[in-house]
């Protein structure tokens, strides 16, 4: 199965080992994971129904779309603020209100012109990734738009806003589709899902735990935001994170914590500004995390590739385990009803069989309800040609593709998401962190290390210098003072002996106890000596 210009023959040996095959080697890992699906997955899925139970099937418009990000929250948690901060512009088709206001799904996505496609349309363009959401059929597709725009963010990762998820009963039902099945769909093919909490109302209501519970075995991908975190004091803030955690561990059920962002993410003023450091802190740790996403696009392809092959796996084994129960002729519907009724003993003999992890098998209720419309008649018998195939694929073919990823990333110029909110933070004074730190001093004319050094020399003419240095033994017995790790002295050492001559003059002396202040203070050390820090007398001849 070689088609030309895709697989080239791994050269190398020409006799097979044990009679195996060697894995095939592809140009790139879209490409890739494209010609797998389609020869070894998608036959094993086919054949056992895959599709009308767990998932649709993947189109070429999955492996080859930009990285998405799914925004979930109740209403009125500034999901689409959040979007219109990214970007910083207004997007179409965006209400934004106190109330429930988005009531749509809105694909934002990147075009050359402004304006809206609505959903019925949306499912039938093969070049987007959303043709398989036609079987949620009208109620879902006249709630579904895609917003295209040019704007830099957009170029590298689209955004997914969802309706506001709402409290009680009669909301749930009134949607007219699968809400929860829908957030699912995305969830499986999104790089990045938001959690958006509003720090003033923290219940969490029956339709959101629905949501989140769907969104099981995707807690990898998922990131919390505590918005509007700007609008309590430091011990209410306290409070409400221990809740949230509480209440989210209740939910999630995983032993790894959420990782949680604190802040207030829209371009307003801080109504309180105590918690100022700690947002910026935040917000720069959440735009490193998004902008890493078109980086690690590929492998989280790769790493729902290998997930979807396991489930469909075992869902294989599951069907044939069903067939060759039933009887060929009569009483078909009583031993159907039997079999789905001891669904889990069936699981459990799989699972010791053929030792699979009981963490890979469907949900058993879920599964049942479907079950219970099937045609039982109508299942496949074990095929070990397909089995054998798919286990070949994890085995060898996964691996071929992960040093691909590795060498795609290496040759690929740092992919990063670019624009809008991403731009404001990098440089210039309003960087994180700028002049903080190391980076103290860093536009002043004069030296900032100048400010203390009479002290700093009170102590190094104390340490007996010969012809104006000391040594690195005299220098420890100072520098150990501070209680720092040697780890960490061993560093300052080595940023302060500027000239590398093995000793401290009075100015080295001076910016090793400078160093040791900025890490003290909490700051990290830099990895080379910034201009600003290097002593006055060595600025021509620094190494």
């Amino acid at each position: 199965q070689t088609s030309p210009g895709t697989i080239f023959v791994n050269s190398g040996t020409m006799f097979k080992r044990d009679g195996k095959k060697d894995p095939e080697l592809f140009q790139n890992v879209s490409e890739g994971l494209k010609k797998l699906y389609r020869t070894k997955l998608f036959p094993l899925e086919d054949t056992y129904r895959f599709h009308d139970f767990h998932s649709p099937a993947l189109e070429d418009a999955d492996f080859d779309n930009k990285p998405m990000v799914l925004l979930v929250g109740q209403y009125s948690t500034g999901k689409t603020t959040f979007i219109r901060h990214l970007m910083e512009q207004d997007f179409p088709g965006m209400r934004i209100g106190p109330e429930p206001t988005t009531d749509s799904f809105i694909a934002v996505m990147h075009g050359e012109q402004e304006g809206l496609i609505p959903g019925n349309a949306l499912v039938v363009d093969p070049k987007k990734p959303f043709r398989k959401l036609n079987a949620f059929g009208n109620a879902f597709l006249n709630r579904f738009v895609c917003a295209q725009m040019p704007n830099a963010v957009l170029e590298s990762i689209s955004i997914i806003d969802t309706p506001g998820i709402l409290s009680g009963e009669k909301q749930r039902i009134s949607r007219g589709y699968d809400f929860a099945a829908v957030l699912e769909w995305f969830a499986e093919r999104v790089d990045r899902i938001i959690l958006l909490f509003d720090a003033h109302k923290l219940d969490i209501s029956d339709e959101f735990s629905e949501v989140i519970r769907a969104l099981k075995n995707h807690e990898d991908k998922m990131r919390v935001v505590l918005n509007k975190a700007d609008q309590i004091g430091t011990q209410q803030l306290m409070r409400v994170y221990g809740a949230l955690m509480w209440s989210l561990g209740k939910i999630v059920g995983t032993p790894e914590v959420i990782r949680v962002y604190i802040g207030s993410f829209w371009a307003q003023p801080l109504l309180v500004p105590d918690n100022r450091k700690l947002f910026e802190a935040e917000e720069q740790d959440l735009f490193k995390d998004i902008q890493g996403l078109p980086r690690n696009a590929a492998l989280r392809k790769l790493n729902d590739l290998i997930k979807r092959a396991r489930l469909a796996k075992v869902h294989a084994y599951i069907i044939s385990s069903l067939k060759k129960e039933m009887p060929n002729m009569f009483g078909k519907e009583n031993k159907k009803k039997e079999l789905i009724a001891n669904l889990g003993e069936i699981y459990a003999r799989i699972e010791k069989e053929h030792q699979i992890s009981p963490g890979d098998f469907p949900k058993l209720a879920k599964m049942q309800e479907i079950l219970a419309n099937q045609d039982f008649s109508k299942f496949q018998a074990v095929k070990p040609k397909l089995l054998e195939a798919v286990e070949d694929m994890l085995a060898n073919d996964i691996a071929k593709l992960m040093t691909l990823v590795r060498q795609e990333e290496a040759a690929m110029p740092s992919q990063a998401v670019q624009g809008g909110a991403f731009e404001g933070t990098m440089n210039g004074p309003f960087g994180h962190g700028y002049g903080e730190g190391a980076g103290e001093g860093i536009d002043e004319l004069e030296w900032v290390v100048a400010r203390d050094k009479p002290t700093y020399d009170e102590i190094f003419y104390t340490l007996s210098p010969v012809n104006g240095k000391v040594s690195g033994a005299m220098a420890k017995k100072e520098m150990v003072k501070s209680k720092l790790p040697n780890t960490v002295l061993g560093k300052i050492w080595k940023l302060a002996d500027v000239d590398k001559d093995g000793f401290l003059d009075d100015e080295e002396f001076a910016l090793a106890n400078h160093l040791i202040k900025v890490k003290l203070e909490g700051h990290e050390l830099p990895t080379d000596l910034p201009e600003h820090l290097i002593p006055p007398s060595k600025r021509g001849h620094a190494e």
